[in-house]
């Protein structure tokens, strides 16, 4: 069941997306939401606080705390305007941090919730909202919804795509994945390589059994794609099944080799075009 649910509401990057997403989520499930919204203190001006410093470096990094929970308090008005139209159960958290801390302070808190919701980082912006959605699926230890930044509307998932490779990590994404699995009117499993990569005895046939002995008949779909392919075939895929939702395991490799090596997961964080269920 899904009863609690966290979503972080960006203070430097478009919110509506998980504003959205995340409230008629909680009304489907009759959840209760927590958003918070982090505004950012300059690394820099905590640096030097903590070196010691006179009176006017203190009234500088006064003013960085308050523009930070100005623009946190911000971000959370039209969350709240709309969660209070919702009728839905919720609270507004609003927090000033300097990125490692918040990243620190809202990794922790995820690990409470049922389902944590989070934007799509979006490639061509440098900024600390486009990184603390990664660190939240890292340290979270559950599932996290990341919301394509074209999102609009309410979320739905009456269509929903599970790909599978046979890994620890797919596995621990369909567990995860089961509250949206039961109320949806259709399943698709996508297995791409699958006769290559997938262990014998966790197949797509034994997927679809498993899945069938569950009362979730799915349709399967065996594809075949180049590394560097799997994630527009994917995203193909998922446009011509008509998905709402896709479900998968989130970085198979250390944080390290998936910067230098590239990735399924940091492919499809990049370009993703359906709200996202992904497990670390």
């Amino acid at each position: 069941m899904i009863k609690d649910i966290l979503v972080l509401v960006p203070t430097e990057l478009p919110a509506r997306p998980v504003i959205d997403a995340s409230i008629s989520l909680a009304a489907t499930f009759g959840a209760h939401l927590d958003a918070v919204a982090a505004g950012y203190i300059s690394s820099s001006t905590a640096y030097v606080m903590d070196g010691g410093a006179g009176a006017a470096v203190a009234s500088v990094f006064e003013m960085e705390q308050e523009r930070a929970t100005q623009r946190a308090a911000a971000a959370l008005e039209v969350f709240e305007a709309e969660a209070r139209n919702a009728r839905i159960a919720y609270a507004c958290h609003p927090m000033q941090s300097v990125p490692a801390d918040a990243a620190d302070a809202i990794g922790a808190a995820a690990r409470l919730y049922d389902l944590s919701v989070v934007l799509q980082p979006m490639s061509d912006y440098d900024t600390f909202d486009n990184a603390l959605p990664k660190e939240i699926l890292f340290r979270s230890g559950g599932p996290v919804l990341f919301v394509p930044h074209i999102f609009r509307g309410a979320f739905k998932a009456k269509r929903i795509g599970i790909c599978w490779d046979g890994s620890r990590l797919a596995a621990r994404a369909l567990r995860d994945a089961q509250p949206f699995l039961r109320q949806a009117d259709a399943l698709v499993t996508i297995s791409i390589n699958g006769a290559d990569n997938a262990p014998a005895h966790a197949s797509t046939d034994s997927l679809a059994a498993h899945l069938a002995r569950a009362g979730l008949p799915a349709k399967s779909v065996d594809l075949t794609a180049s590394r560097s392919e799997i994630q527009p075939t994917i995203l193909s895929l998922a446009a011509d099944e008509s998905l709402d939702m896709l479900v998968m395991g989130g970085y198979g490799h250390s944080r390290l080799q998936e910067g230098l090596l590239g990735g399924v997961t940091r492919a499809m964080l990049q370009a993703m075009t359906v709200p996202t269920l992904m497990t670390h």
